[in-house]
Parts: C-alpha cells; structure tokens; sequence
C-alpha cells in the first residue's frame, strides 16, 4: 500500500523535475524528450502502476484517504469580513504589482530582482488568497462559467428592498 502511494504521489511531482533536465548539458531534442515524459508519460505510467499494485478497490481507498486529508487542509465554508477581505488583497496584489513592476524596478531599485522571484511570490499569493477567501468564494467563481447562474445581492439596510422583505416575513 505504502508502494503504491509512494509512486501515485511521486506521479504528481515529476514535472518538477524540467528545470533539472533543462539545466543539463544534452541534445535540445533529448531534452525536449525527457521534458515530455516527465508532463505526459511517466505521471500517467506511475499510476497505472499503483492501480496494478493494490488493484481497483486499493485504489479507490487511497484517494479516499488522500482527499480526505486534502479536504480538513482546504478552505472554511464561510470566513470573516477581514479574513475575506485579507483574501482580497492576496489576490489583487500579485496583478497589480505584476503590472507596476517595471515601473517599481526602474524607479526603486538599482538591480532588478530575478523574474523567477518575482513569479514564486505572486504566484504563492496568488493560489493561498483562494484557501483564505473560503468556500464561498468558490462558489462565486465557479458561477462566472456557469450561464444560467445570478448574482444575489444582499439589500442594504434601509432601503425598499430590505423593508420589502420585512414586509413579506
């Protein structure tokens, strides 16, 4: 069992390995091979393998115990004004500053930071700013790609639509 998760999870994380094969000193054609396995061969192979070694049911209980890990680490249902508000500005920051950065490092600074400090950044603030936005967040994303789907606003206190459902209840 201990395989067979050991090779489903080290699946995931094989990509990570590309900039390691760029870096190396082969034929561009060898690297772009490798690079390729490494996204669309060997993940899928090293699943299979878990599958043969636990068989179907085995399987299934794994992602079982694996998601339901996952799931007690993922985001509360409903959050906070200032949690969701925090969540915000994690997720408007990155686009903002990737869009000021050549301003900022032109102005600012003398030597210009790597890109790829820049990219680790945004990119962490980016993807935490879903998890601390909550699961109603969610649910308001997966809303833009649905047509049918309408926004409810909440009535402000006050005004006609607020003392309309007062009315009603």
């Amino acid at each position: 069992m201990r395989l067979a998760l050991t090779l489903w999870v080290a699946g995931f994380f094989l990509p990570l390995a590309i900039p390691l094969v760029a870096s190396m000193s082969l034929p561009m054609l060898t690297k772009t091979a490798l690079s390729s396995l490494l996204i669309f061969g060997l993940p899928q192979l090293l699943t299979v393998a878990a599958i043969a070694l636990v068989g179907k049911s085995g399987f299934h209980y794994l992602m079982e115990e694996v998601f339901g890990v996952a799931k007690r680490f993922g985001p509360r249902l409903h959050v906070g004004r200032v949690r969701y508000r925090i969540g915000l500005v994690m997720l408007f920051l990155p686009l903002v500053l990737l869009l000021l950065e050549p301003y900022i490092t032109s102005f600012v600074m003398r030597q210009p930071m790597p890109y790829w400090v820049y990219g680790a950044v945004a990119d962490t603030l980016f993807l935490t700013s879903f998890f601390v936005l909550g699961g109603d967040f969610w649910d308001k994303v997966k809303a833009l790609f649905i047509y049918e789907a309408k926004a409810v606003l909440p009535a402000k206190p006050g005004s006609l639509h607020s003392d309309a459902a007062a009315v009603d209840s």
